[in-house]
């Protein structure tokens, strides 16, 4: 982010936040919550990815990775 949208952001979280916390916020909490929030969501997507790929890795298999034998 370029310096002014970053400022906003945090300016944003502390907005967001203060009522939340019931106090006021600092520029580092606010630093600090918006990088967590960035890594939860990071998380989830990863995890997203995940489960497309084994999805697709399945669906890819006959019989859901079941093997049969024919006699």
């Amino acid at each position: 982010l370029s310096h002014a949208a970053n400022d906003n952001m945090i300016d944003r979280t502390r907005e967001v936040w203060k009522p939340r916390l019931g106090r006021d916020v600092s520029r580092e909490d606010a630093r600090q919550i918006t990088q967590n929030v960035t890594d939860f969501f990071g998380i989830l997507a990863e995890w997203s990815r995940g489960e497309k790929l084994a999805t697709a890795n399945d669906a890819a298999t006959p019989n859901n990775g079941e093997v049969r034998h024919e006699s």
